[in-house]
């Protein structure tokens, strides 16, 4: 009765690309958080957040929504409960980001951020489907949930590690896939959890809208803050570049108190 599938494979493999893409901005956005200092790290901690919640987990999470179907029926979605979802996933991701950067990459950060943000994942997930109307009842198989969210407790771990590793092109490709993987991973996994009973008294839907309606908002959204994204990270210096200038600053403020220490008894001499 329940087909996650329903457009074929374009579904999962457009959500896992845009997972990576998301997850990919985030990376380069935590590592030039690492080397900037003040506000300046705290705003790129977020821009991070933004994309590594709001499009490598949450625009993931609905594009792939868009193959679910139900056989006999039709999706809508709460829109309140929909946006609720994505600020979630924001925020979560970005307690988890905060809590490594102050705290380190330690165990126990690593142990806390992971588990904040892994629950917070998992909330964003059941939340979504809380937003999804069929017309039919929809139960969850129990052990499939609690595998659905230690996935997403473990990939959140690993993502907030990778978040304060990653340096190098390489690694970020890496990262970039791994992250994706265990995204996509937890939403499937989640889905499969579901149960719609066959039944033929399929009941009136009359709240939210339709895939339709969804799809037009969500692309302009995903299109246009992402391109906004991708401008401001190409833009901003490299971390190795913002890396180069605090090690400059940091020489030229010692040259400048060498400078003043060697004044001073000058001074002293000619009074």
């Amino acid at each position: 009765m329940i087909d996650h599938f329903a457009l074929g494979w374009v579904t999962p493999v457009l959500s896992f690309l845009l997972s990576c893409a998301g997850c990919a901005v985030g990376l380069t956005c935590t590592a030039r958080a690492r080397v900037a200092h003040g506000f300046a790290s705290v705003a790129w901690l977020g821009l991070g957040a933004i994309s590594i919640g709001g499009t490598g987990i949450w625009v993931m999470h609905f594009v792939a929504m868009l193959g679910f179907y139900v056989r006999g029926t039709e999706t809508r979605f709460d829109v309140p409960l929909t946006l609720a979802s994505g600020l979630l996933a924001i925020v979560v991701v970005g307690l988890g980001l905060f809590i490594v950067r102050t705290a380190g990459v330690g165990p126990v950060a690593l142990v806390a951020g992971g588990l904040i943000t892994g629950l917070g994942i998992a909330a964003m997930h059941y939340l979504g489907m809380r937003a999804l109307h069929v017309g039919v009842e929809i139960t969850y198989d129990i052990p499939t949930v609690i595998a659905s969210v230690i996935i997403g407790v473990v990939a959140a771990t690993a993502g907030l590690w990778l978040s304060a590793k990653v340096r190098n092109f390489a690694a970020g490709a890496g990262a970039t896939v791994i992250m994706g993987l265990a995204v996509s991973g937890m939403h499937y996994t989640g889905m499969a959890a579901m149960r719609a009973e066959e039944t033929n008294a399929i009941m009136p839907i009359d709240t939210g809208i339709g895939v339709g309606a969804l799809l037009g908002p969500l692309i302009i959204g995903v299109t246009v803050s992402t391109i906004m994204m991708l401008l401001v990270v190409g833009l901003a210096p490299s971390p190795q570049e913002m890396e180069a200038q605090e090690k400059f600053k940091g020489w030229q403020g010692r040259q400048d108190e060498l400078q003043r220490e060697t004044a001073a008894p000058r001074r002293s001499q000619l009074l």
